[in-house]
């Protein structure tokens, strides 16, 4: 069969292009780019709010083991100090223990660890004694009735670290 000139031949079909066109692909490069864009800040949303997590966590395991302290100091079942008014001494003393009072084979212990600061990513922590004012950042050294990170970020709502 002879194709004449202006006539098209029906035998041979025409093949698909394949691939994407420069628009196709700026526009998917642009899409992809403001999901990008969104998910990073999700992301640290989510780190942040793990931190916070942790550190409340901490606090609330080292202020119990305080607490635990004091009334095991009141109820007269280890002996403390005249000056202490029956808070630990430091953070070292609850995680070694402390000697019951008339056995003296046993010891009480009131924490495992130290545990780490998230913010700070160490276990030194900021103290406050009894006779320290609330306010206050340095630790008198006589006893422990609190702990705060000594970290001076803020949190997602607001507030400060160093005030929880």
């Amino acid at each position: 069969m002879m194709v004449r000139a202006g006539e098209r031949s029906t035998s041979r079909k025409a093949k698909p292009r394949s691939g994407f066109t420069l628009l196709e692909v700026v526009v998917a490069s642009a899409i992809l780019l403001v999901l990008a864009t969104m998910a990073l800040p999700l992301a640290r949303v989510k780190i942040k709010r793990e931190q916070e997590r942790q550190l409340h966590r901490a606090l609330r395991e080292m202020r119990t083991a305080i607490d635990r302290y004091k009334d095991a100091s009141d109820r007269g079942l280890i002996a403390v100090q005249a000056d202490t008014e029956g808070y630990p001494p430091d953070l070292e003393t609850l995680m070694a223990g402390v000697q019951l009072a008339g056995a003296p084979d046993r010891r009480v212990r009131f924490l495992r660890r130290i545990p780490r600061d998230p913010m700070t990513n160490s276990t030194n922590w900021g103290m406050r004694a009894v006779q320290d004012s609330p306010e206050s950042l340095s630790w008198s050294g006589k006893n422990i009735f609190d702990v705060y990170t000594r970290s001076q970020g803020t949190a997602l709502d607001g507030t400060r670290y160093a005030d929880w």
